[in-house]
Formats: C-alpha cells, sequence, structure tokens
C-alpha cells in the first residue's frame, strides 16, 4: 500500500460556490521524494492541510502508512513530521525548549526540565541538527530575538528530531541562505537513505523539484499532471539545437536540404533555433559543412513544463 493515498478527494468550504479541491487522486510510494505543485489558490495548501490532519475533508478517501486521516488522526499524526510555511513557535520559550517539547509531545523521552538533564540521545541529535541548519549559536537564546531566518531552521529541527516516517515541506527552504538550503537538502536526502523517509514537498523554488521521484501539478482544484520529472518535461516539451555561424545564409540553406525546420528573428542577425525533429543532434551536426560559431543543446527544465501545464489547464490564479 502507498504511504500517502489520496482517493477523490473533494473540498468545499462553506458558502463556496465550488470546492476548492475537486477529485484529487494521487498516491506516494514509502522512501519517494513527491514534489506538489501549483500557483497560489490552486488548492495547493486544502490538500496538504486535509493530509496532515488540520482540516476535515468533504469527501474522498484519505490514509499516511495506512492510517485514515480522519478517523485515526492521532496514528497518523505519530508518523509524520510538518515544516509549515507558517511559523508555528513559541516565542516565549528558547530555542531548544521548543525542541524538546516537541521531542517529549511525540514520547521520544520523559521530561526534564533543563537541556543537561535530557538523556544524551537527544542532546546528540538536538547539536548535530543544530550544526546542520546554522544555529548552534542561538540554541539557547529566546526564539523572540530570532530573526525570521533562524526561526525556519529553528522550525525544520523540531519536524525532524522524531525521525518520521513522512515528512511534509511546505516551503522549507523559504528564507534560507544558499549554504543552509544545500546542507537541508543534503540531510533530508540522507534521511531517506538511512530510513526510508517518505518526503512530500511544496515549494516555489521550482528547481529544488527537479530531482524527486515524481511530481504532481495541481491547477483550479484538479490534478493537471503526474509523472516523474523527465517524463513531464518529454510530454510538454523538447529540446532545441542552437546553432550560428558566420556564413548564416548557407547554414540555413544546408537545414532546408535537410529538411529541417528552423526559426531565426526577422532581421535574420540571432542564432538559428532547430527544434527538437525526427533527426539525432550527431546527425544534424554530420550533415552540415558550414564552420559552426555556436553550437549549443537547450533542455527544458521543470520549471518550463509547469509553466507549460498550468498555462494548458487555464493559466496561474491569483
Amino acid at each position: 500500500m502507498p504511504m500517502i493515498l489520496v482517493e477523490e478527494l473533494i473540498k468545499k468550504y462553506d458558502k463556496a460556490k465550488t470546492p476548492a479541491v475537486k477529485g484529487v487522486s494521487f498516491a506516494v510510494e514509502e522512501g519517494e521524494l513527491f514534489a506538489f505543485l501549483g500557483p497560489n489558490g490552486a488548492g495547493k495548501t486544502t490538500t496538504i492541510s486535509i493530509l496532515t490532519t488540520t482540516l476535515a475533508k468533504t469527501s474522498g478517501t484519505v490514509t499516511i502508512a495506512g492510517y485514515d486521516v480522519e478517523k485515526e488522526a492521532k496514528q497518523v499524526r505519530e508518523k509524520v513530521g510538518i515544516i509549515f510555511q507558517q511559523p508555528s513557535l513559541d516565542l516565549q520559550l528558547s530555542a531548544e525548549e521548543n525542541i524538546r517539547f516537541h521531542a517529549c509531545l511525540y514520547g521520544m523521552f520523559s521530561y526534564r526540565p533543563t537541556f543537561r538533564l535530557m538523556p544524551s540521545e537527544y542532546r546528540k541529535r538536538v547539536l548535530e541538527l543544530a550544526e546542520i541548519v546554522g544555529i548552534q549559536e542561538a540554541l539557547f537564546k529566546p526564539v523572540k530575538k530570532m530573526s525570521g531566518g533562524m526561526q525556519r531552521k529553528l522550525e525544520i529541527i523540531r519536524s525532524l528530531i522524531h525521525t518520521p516516517a513522512v515528512l511534509f515541506l511546505d516551503e522549507p527552504t523559504q528564507g534560507l541562505d544558499a549554504v543552509s538550503r544545500r546542507s537541508l537538502w543534503e540531510y533530508i536526502n540522507s534521511m531517506r537513505q538511512e530510513h526510508g523517509t517518505t518526503v512530500f514537498l511544496t515549494t516555489h523554488y521550482i528547481d529544488e523539484a527537479e530531482q524527486v521521484d515524481k511530481v504532481c501539478v495541481i491547477n483550479h482544484g484538479r490534478i493537471a499532471g503526474c509523472s516523474s520529472p523527465e517524463e513531464m518535461k518529454r510530454s510538454l516539451l523538447r529540446q532545441e539545437l542552437i546553432l550560428d555561424a558566420e556564413d548564416r545564409e548557407g547554414l540555413t540553406s544546408e537545414l532546408a536540404d535537410l529538411g529541417l525546420f528552423y526559426q531565426q528573428d526577422e532581421q535574420k542577425n540571432g542564432p538559428i533555433v532547430v527544434p527538437d525533429q525526427d533527426m539525432t543532434v550527431q546527425e544534424i551536426i554530420a550533415g552540415l559543412k558550414t564552420k559552426l560559431t555556436v553550437l549549443k543543446i537547450n533542455e527544458p527544465s521543470l520549471e518550463d513544463a509547469y509553466v507549460e501545464y498550468l498555462r494548458k489547464t487555464g493559466g496561474a490564479v491569483a
């Protein structure tokens, strides 16, 4: 059974004319790195809220690790870790106290009134995570004195402390510097390898989703597409060959002789773009005698495919 299973999920808010989520279905396998992408207002946050037991569904089936998110919410919460987009810290406590209460609420350790009295396993794990995200110096300071970026790092530690089976990352690296972003992803990947953690990611940094196992795009409350990043790119976009030469006329003549379609600006001053066609790049180059000054292959990115999916499903929504 998939670690996350969503079948015909519908959510309609009171007084709303149409459902925010309209029959969404998808599955996430154990250990998978899954990206859930969509513009603001597409139904993404509503879906995640239902999956994390903070919002009731109207109809449909949703299970996490085999547990129903409504009937067995307690068991679901024990299995998941969540990095919320909005802060959820107690500002009056220190950073470490926020982590300690979280760990004890999950039943990992019996509560002790100070960090030093906590078991060595807890202390070692907290210090290890603090070093990974870079808040060692602020670990025992009041949260209210920490910057927004530091608070974000603290939330990351708190969500990882109990080594969850499923980790929900809602814009996890928002507000983090490049070094912290890289360290966080290295640690998350090591968790997946060591513990088989399933990771459910939402992000506006589409490049972070390039390495996921599966990506689903939601728009206007419906799934616009769900596949691996490579399959998504291949289904919508093709690579382009960028060519140029001092003898542009000779180059375009040779491309025409090869039966290839190409694009060029109206003034014929820029490079020549050859969209992916029946011939391979090697075959095209082998068929050209004109000396080239530019030879590049443009591979479509996941962001290109994401934008194309939104365009085909009615465009992004505000």
